[in-house]
């Protein structure tokens, strides 16, 4: 099968490619904008039309588009977001045989939901914030192509790669920089918020189950668990060795052998049925809550996650204690 793959070199894009590159039914072409790429083409400012001719000269039977943008200004995310996704869909409509089209959507794109209960496909989306807005306005476009095409829906990606932006990625810097200077304390953001964490490599099994696979429509892809931020944050000072406390943002300090101990916050994966969480609203993303409904990715693509949150977090911090 011939695959084109839009966004090699982002976080999720890495992953996905070596693991389409490991199967060898596969003939992978990417497309992008740095010189890595088989072709070079930058889909915020290239027309469909000229997009189509690689299509025509590539004949890939799917296009797997993990491309976009997660940090920037209003105008970069809508141009990476949105306007480049209208460019790929116009592109495989123009093209002489089109293609299955694999679009990586954000959990994001369904805004704030009830606490205490998994969000389906079926969840009416209201986004929060330009990130969110661009990225649904991305997955409108899929489904309105008229394409025989999948968006996933991912919740949040965690693992080794992860952007020293992200939460995780911060936090292991952080962890790394207070052990190189033995300093006692790490500062983060408000970490009481719920997320369904799942790592990138299971991630990139489900893109690639995806792609071979006849699913439409919106996919859920996430662990199917909610875990508190904070608790999930301990699991990488556990790995890191870090004696010290973790000082969240407008929070009290907390001592590691104050958080998921017996008595204490629920252990990841591990919540009550009913239970709904509590304080206050992550810094920067007024989602307290954020669990996926996985059904419909272990009926239609026969997918689960593998990686447990543990090993994933500590892969993380394997990555960056090794990093020069």
């Amino acid at each position: 099968m011939r695959v084109l793959l839009l966004g090699a070199d982002g976080f999720i894009g890495r992953r996905v490619t070596d693991r389409l590159l490991m199967d060898q039914e596969l003939q992978v072409t990417v497309l992008g904008r740095r010189d890595s790429a088989d072709i070079r083409f930058d889909l915020t400012t290239g027309s469909p039309g000229a997009l189509a001719r690689f299509l025509d000269a590539v004949a890939p039977q799917v296009v797997i588009n993990c491309a976009g943008a997660t940090y920037g200004s209003s105008r970069t995310l809508i141009r990476s977001n949105t306007l480049a996704v209208a460019t790929v869909c116009e592109a495989i409509r123009r093209s002489r045989e089109p293609a299955r089209l694999v679009h990586v959507g954000s959990a994001a794109e369904y805004g704030p939901v009830p606490g205490g209960v998994p969000v389906s496909e079926q969840a009416e989306p209201r986004p929060v914030g330009p990130y969110g807005v661009s990225k649904l306005a991305g997955t409108e476009l899929v489904l309105a192509s008229g394409l025989d095409a999948a968006v996933l829906r991912v919740f949040d990606v965690v693992g080794p790669g992860a952007p020293t932006a992200s939460l995780f990625g911060r936090l292991a810097e952080g962890l790394r920089r207070a052990l190189e200077r033995d300093e006692a304390q790490v500062r983060m953001p408000d970490l009481s918020g719920y997320r369904d964490f799942v790592d990138v490599r299971d991630v990139a099994r489900a893109i690639q189950a995806a792609a071979v696979s006849a699913a439409t429509g919106v996919i859920n892809i996430g662990s199917g668990h909610a875990v508190r931020a904070r608790d999930a944050a301990q699991l990488l000072v556990r790995a890191s060795g870090f004696e010290g406390a973790i000082v969240e943002e407008n929070r009290q300090v907390l001592l590691p052998a104050q958080v998921g101990g017996p008595g204490g916050d629920h252990l990841p994966g591990h919540h009550l049925p009913g239970h709904r969480p509590e304080g206050r609203v992550a810094a920067g993303e007024p989602v307290p809550w954020r669990q996926a409904d996985v059904r419909t990715a272990r009926d239609r693509l026969g997918w689960r996650t593998q990686v447990p949150l543990e090993e994933s977090l500590g892969d993380v911090w394997l990555e960056t204690a090794c990093r020069v």
